[in-house]
């Protein structure tokens, strides 16, 4: 009954917006508004522009982004709406009945409004976080194919931006921070039983642009086994040592946390878990041991 349900992310150049926004007005309902909503413009040309949409093309694809959500969030937050943009007349002008529609309604509205929304934030370019908070998107930083942790830069940029829409906020609010974890008797066993699995998730988003500063020889060497420990490839040490992972003991993770919630005294959420590549019974058994053995250490704070 408490459990809510999001996807990080829907990609909407994939969908026509009406349909998204229909798809997730009915999900809302069927959950008892339990469906959390999320957006991006996606990564990778497979999911793209197979579609016949604009990936490679970076000003095509912000564009056609920006107007999807316009109308995405006309359709979910007022009661009839029209519009008419670069690519999309909504109403189509064709005949219906003897005569053209003017608007649309939404059918069903969804049963939570205003509908709760995040966004991945990479850049933490302004005019796009201007954007987000326009619509009252809110912002998630790390996780998925983008490195975990939270930037005081990205941090203060997204306040900023609060700022300029009107809001006082503390740094942190309105924000997730994705982190990887691997819970295990000692930072150095943590890292030996991870090491494999951080190694697969580079291999796949290294050439997907997600390790950045990496050489054409780099990207390659990361699919190359007899290569990929002798290349000058990141390292999970690196990682635990940014905060993007959190490895040892329950107790270190507890005081990574507990560390990031002073930094960021506005923060409310963190989204956990492990990284593409990770065997099912290991991101089980992970996710077991979080749940007795991080999360209570918070129940008992909050």
């Amino acid at each position: 009954e408490r459990i809510k349900f999001g996807c990080g992310f829907n990609i909407t150049p994939m969908w026509h917006p009406l349909r998204l926004a229909e798809d997730y007005a009915m999900a809302d309902h069927m959950t008892g508004g339990r469906v959390i909503f999320g957006i991006g413009r996606g990564y990778h040309t497979r999911e793209v522009e197979v579609f016949d949409a604009p990936l490679r093309d970076n000003d095509a694809n912000r564009r056609l982004f920006d107007e999807q959500v316009e109308i995405i969030f006309k359709a979910l937050h007022e009661r009839a709406f029209s519009h008419q943009g670069e690519h999309y007349t909504i109403p189509p002008p064709v005949p219906y009945r003897g005569y053209e529609l003017e608007d649309l309604t939404l059918v069903p509205p969804p049963r939570s409004r205003p509908v709760e929304c995040y966004q991945p934030i990479v850049s933490a370019n302004p005019s796009s976080l201007d954007k987000m908070t326009r619509y009252g998107i809110k912002g998630m930083i790390g996780g998925g194919a983008a490195a975990g942790g939270a930037h005081d830069a990205t941090m203060t940029a997204w306040q900023d931006a609060l700022a300029r829409a009107g809001r006082e906020t503390e740094l942190g609010e309105d924000l997730i921070i994705g982190l990887v974890f691997h819970i295990a008797e000692s930072k150095e066993k943590a890292i030996e039983e991870a090491r494999p699995f951080y190694e697969e998730n580079m291999k796949m988003f290294a050439p997907l642009g997600f390790v950045r500063g990496l050489t054409e020889e780099q990207i390659a060497a990361t699919s190359d086994p007899a290569r990929i420990h002798d290349a000058g490839l990141p390292m999970l040490e690196e990682a635990a040592e940014s905060g993007s992972w959190m490895v040892g003991p329950p107790e270190a993770v507890i005081e990574s946390l507990s560390e990031l919630q002073e930094r960021y005294p506005g923060l409310q959420t963190v989204n956990v878990g492990s990284v593409v590549g990770t065997p099912q019974s290991v991101v089980v058994e992970q996710l077991q041991r979080f749940s007795e053995e991080v999360m209570p250490a918070f129940k008992c704070g909050a």
